[in-house]
């Protein structure tokens, strides 16, 4: 395929779109590292300090539906403009926060501001580049998420030791800046898009509520069966609300696109994949190799910085060869990769985990780009923002999942990971690796079937309002 040169202004734009992607991403991550200190500094609980992740979190996994589709309606980027406005004032308002209660709802309604930047920046990809770079710039927009998540702790535990715990905030309002205005001066303008129209309010209400009922039982001790089953209710009284309403949140017949559920599907399974890295590897790392706590982070950072730094070439691949092809590839390298890790003995030491980890992570950086890139080539514009939050809430799902999950797999086969020997812990790698291979071999078949029987995309089309 023929790679058009991008223009000056088009660089610029796709550079507002990074830094769209990597700042919300930053904040996914970078006050885990200090919440000892923000526990001592407004006196709480490690349970209380807890939410000041949670609210953000459950705030973007919450809202990012309903504000793609409002995009859809609004405008993407004058939607986007004023989600950055939002991050940027209350990263501000939780730098001076008085108290905690403070801080908390400042970092609920900075989510807000994110679940804007998470659910129209992969969307804004076509208006800002040419279609044949788009894997190019879903590899970037990759790099950025992972850059983003991987620096959070170790960026957060700097500032918070020599400057302070507001700086992890502050330092939001420049970003925001300078991003607003690039977004400003370089995004094309929307077109001319429908006045008047009307809003799904049921539907964004119930979807909400069923979203925080997931996300609180995947999180929250104790209410996990209760809160399961409002989640399973609220989505059948979801569907009904959507099939009756004339303006829906979520075009039913979107799902009845093989590609569409398939991308979707493969992004939530892969996405519960990768936490379990992050949920096991602390553990076999420091318990079951003994590696002090420098080492352990040394090695954690192998696998995001892989991720982040091949994500571009990935795109490239993906312009060269086709998403078609390069799905059920990366799929393939998840499923070698995670099976390398459920056989690979103790004995073998530390490469044991690096290899294989190498693996994984050049895998999924390659099917970030592919999978989105063919999910979005095949989209309507009129329903792009819709589809690229769903493919944020997909990814936020995979890892609330993912957590509880994969880490409810670790803990039954070690009994108590914080206290369990090296041979344990080492056997509750291999079973949890070994349920992650089985995952990612399903998601292979999927992949490969969708991605081989069913050819290239279809041709954009417009879903029609009932």
């Amino acid at each position: 395929m023929h790679r058009e040169p991008l223009s000056p202004s088009a660089r610029w734009a796709l550079t507002s779109l990074a830094l769209s992607m990597l700042m919300p991403s930053l904040d996914t991550s970078i006050a885990n590292a200090g919440l000892p200190t923000l526990a001592a500094a407004f006196d709480a609980t490690f349970q209380q300090v807890q939410w000041i992740v949670l609210a953000y979190l459950l705030a973007v996994t919450t809202l990012i539906v309903s504000v793609g589709r409002l995009g859809d309606g609004f405008g993407r980027r004058r939607l986007l403009l004023i989600g950055i406005g939002i991050f940027t004032a209350a990263s501000l308002v939780c730098a001076l926060a008085p108290s905690l209660g403070w801080l908390i709802g400042a970092r609920a309604v900075q989510g807000l501001g994110a679940a804007i930047m998470f659910a129209l920046t992969v969307a804004l990809v076509a208006d800002a580049v040419p279609k044949s770079r788009a894997g190019s710039a879903m590899g970037l927009l990759a790099t950025m998420s992972a850059t983003g998540t991987t620096l959070g702790p170790s960026l957060g535990g700097l500032l918070m030791a020599h400057v302070g715990w507001q700086s992890i905030f502050v330092i939001n309002v420049p970003l925001g800046l300078l991003n607003a205005w690039l977004v400003y001066r370089y995004l094309p303008k929307d077109r001319i898009v429908r006045s008047g129209v009307a809003f799904d309010y049921p539907g964004t209400a119930v979807l909400m509520l069923t979203l925080a009922a997931y996300a609180l039982a995947m999180t929250v001790e104790g209410l996990t069966p209760t809160l399961l089953l409002l989640s399973l209710l609220g989505v059948g009284l979801f569907i009904l609300v959507e099939k009756r309403s004339k303006a829906p949140l979520i075009h039913l017949s979107l799902f009845t696109d093989t590609r569409i559920s398939c991308s979707l599907a493969l992004t939530l399974l892969v996405t519960t994949v990768m936490m379990t890295t992050l949920v096991v590897g602390p553990f076999y790392l420091s318990r079951g190799l003994g590696l002090t706590s420098t080492q352990v982070g040394l090695v954690l950072s192998i696998g995001p910085l892989l991720a982040a730094f091949s994500g571009v070439p990935a795109g490239r691949l993906v312009d060269r060869f086709g998403a078609r092809r390069m799905v059920p590839g990366a799929l393939l390298g998840l499923v070698c990769g995670c099976g390398l890790l459920a056989l690979f003995p103790v004995s073998f030491g530390v490469l044991a985990y690096v290899l294989p980890i190498t693996v994984v992570a050049l895998s999924y950086a390659l099917f970030q780009a592919a999978n989105n890139t063919g999910l979005m080539s095949g989209v309507a514009q009129d329903q792009r923002g819709v589809v690229s939050a769903m493919l944020g809430l997909s990814r936020n799902l995979g890892l609330i999942t993912g957590a509880a999950a994969m880490g409810a797999v670790f803990a039954l086969a070690t009994n108590d990971p914080t206290q369990a020997p090296a041979a344990v812990i080492a056997g509750g790698l291999h079973m949890t690796f070994g349920v992650a291979t089985a995952l990612m071999f399903a998601a292979f078949a999927l992949g490969a079937f969708t991605h081989l029987r069913l050819g290239s995309p279809v041709p954009e089309r417009t879903v029609q309002s009932r």
